[in-house]
């Protein structure tokens, strides 16, 4: 028999969350309870030579490990049932506290005024629980207390939207971003943008992106025009002009299921394994889950090399509210492969840049350091080995490419933000993949919810952690002005991040729209006087 310890602030689903059994109801239901291990390793006391009603009232009231369940009372005065919880001997019995297990030992569930923070998961787990920490905050571990400050997930549930209070709370990711940040939902919403936007008449000198300019050719296999449309299109291709396409599903991350198309054998299987599918997906009267679906998109064969391997730069676009939008962008790194560029390998790790991919080849643990270029690292060589041969500009890679970067994010953005869920409190940081091709054109290869943030080698752990801290650190500000309606500009803050949109009015001492913003159609709204002035150019910049 478990201690009989009553406690008010945890919740039965806080127990369940921690691996531990509270009793929800005194009428648990009896097969439940035969169908549960018995763990404590004891006999209920029930005697075969019982009759049938004490057999079957005791196994009505079978002790459960670690837990008693005793009947209801009624509170005095008020005809309604109080039900009691108790639990294992584990458990403080302190009213204020009541612990969690997490990563095999035991914490304290903080109580008392906060401010709380939550943590779910473990990308960048150390580096925000480290911020908090300095800030005062306590961290909590239930998912289903609802009076955090601050809650940082790595994966979105519903809930995280369920609890969520707007213009009280801060939460990472937006609900809905995958219209962003997963393949076909980037691909349709840019096809979709860019048909509203044939439709309107732009101001002179005003011009936005065709999707052609900055992404691969893109087939949706989950939609049968598009998918017997690219398979016809390889039917007539030759030997000689044939493509390498590569096939990726539209869900995941780091380099999974992704797969390359180099030959008609190669289309003729992947057509089968689609039809395949549809067969099974038909044969079903009830189909539960949907099947992985995928894109095909033209695979870049001629692109810029480092020292002889392939790469790709990871920056950042940081959604630092959504009501009203401010959006910014930020550097990030170059991520290099750890063999020479052989467009014809069938090793996957010589086509795809990410680190997880990286660590597969054997030879990563000697050259993890050279797979990840500080940005200013690419600046240098592109102007030792580039600059006077291909006839660029001087620092072409912080100067040019920077802009090029985000006037494509901010054309991305701008495709998004009517969808968008926009509630004071939702930031998010998203990581966008950049691939330059040797004729230094700018490819657009995808954008990723909640990017890695891991801190494996030197160059990263100087990036990361800065990126971070200057997420919370702006997410925080723009926040609190909001919430207290105070003037959001100038940003204390700010430091590396370049502002590329906002919805609120610029004071006279910030700037109006930057020319790069300009050019791409990113309007920053601001009263007729600051759009016309000529402004000093910020820090950023």
């Amino acid at each position: 028999m478990s201690a009989e310890g009553r406690v008010e602030p945890c919740s039965e689903a806080q127990a369940k969350q921690s691996g531990r059994v509270e009793a929800a109801d005194d009428h648990v239901d009896a097969s439940h309870r035969h169908n549960e291990p018995d763990r404590s390793g004891t006999d209920d006391g029930t005697s075969g030579v019982l009759e049938q009603v004490q057999r079957e009232e005791a196994r009505e009231n079978k002790k459960l490990p670690h837990f008693t369940v005793k009947q209801r009372s009624h509170a005095p005065g008020t005809g309604t049932c109080k039900r009691k919880k108790y639990l294992p001997k584990s458990f403080s019995r302190s009213p204020k506290v009541c612990t969690y297990r997490h990563r095999g030992r035991q914490e304290e569930e903080p109580r008392g005024p906060g401010p709380f923070y939550f943590i779910g998961g473990g990308n960048g787990a150390e580096i925000v629980s480290s911020y908090c920490e300095s800030k005062g905050w306590k961290r909590i571990y239930s998912t289903h207390r609802d009076d955090f400050t601050l809650k940082w997930c790595q994966t979105k549930s519903p809930v995280n939207d369920c609890n969520f209070r707007a213009g009280e709370q801060l939460v990472y990711q937006i609900p809905n971003n995958k219209v962003l940040t997963t393949k076909i939902g980037l691909l349709s919403s840019l096809r979709e943008y860019e048909r509203v936007c044939c439709k309107v008449k732009h101001g002179q000198g005003l011009r936005r992106l065709q999707m052609e300019e900055f992404t691969p050719t893109t087939f949706r296999m989950d939609v049968r025009a598009e998918r017997e449309a690219f398979f016809a299109q390889q039917e007539g291709v030759s030997t000689k002009d044939r493509h390498m396409w590569i096939c990726k599903p539209t869900g995941l991350n780091q380099g999974r299921g992704i797969f390359l198309l180099k030959n008609q054998e190669d289309v003729t299987a992947f057509r089968q394994k689609l039809q395949h599918m549809e067969d099974r997906r038909a044969s079903r009267k009830i189909y539960h889950r949907q099947p992985q679906a995928f894109v095909v998109q033209h695979y870049i064969h001629n692109p810029l090399l480092l020292k002889g391997r392939k790469f790709d730069v990871r920056s950042y676009l940081l959604i630092a509210c959504t009501a009203p939008y401010m959006v910014f962008f930020r550097h990030g790194y170059v991520r290099l492969t750890c063999d020479l560029y052989d467009p014809s390998s069938s090793n996957l790790s010589a086509h795809l840049t990410n680190q997880y991919m990286q660590k597969k080849n054997p030879l990563y643990s000697q050259l993890k350091e050279d797979t990840v270029w500080s940005m200013e690292s690419f600046n240098a060589y592109v102007n030792d080995s580039f600059q006077v041969a291909k006839g660029l500009p001087g620092d072409w890679v912080m100067g040019t490419f920077a802009k090029r970067m985000q006037q494509i994010m901010a054309h991305c953005f701008l495709a998004v933000k009517s969808k968008l869920h926009s509630q004071l409190g939702y930031f998010d940081l998203i990581g966008c993949d950049f691939l330059i091709d040797e004729h230094f054109k700018v490819w657009l290869l995808e954008m990723n919810c909640n990017p890695a943030l891991h801190t494996n080698c030197e160059v990263l752990k100087e990036v990361i952690p800065n990126i971070v801290v200057e997420t919370l650190d702006l997410t925080q500000e723009i926040f609190n002005k909001c919430r207290l309606r105070q003037k959001i500009f100038p940003l204390a803050s700010q430091s590396e991040f370049v502002l590329l949109y906002n919805e609120v009015s610029l004071p006279d001492s910030t700037l109006a729209p930057r020319k790069s913003n300009k050019d791409c159609d990113v309007p920053q709204k601001g009263n007729k006087r600051t759009q016309k002035a000529e402004p000093r150019q910020p820090k950023s910049e």
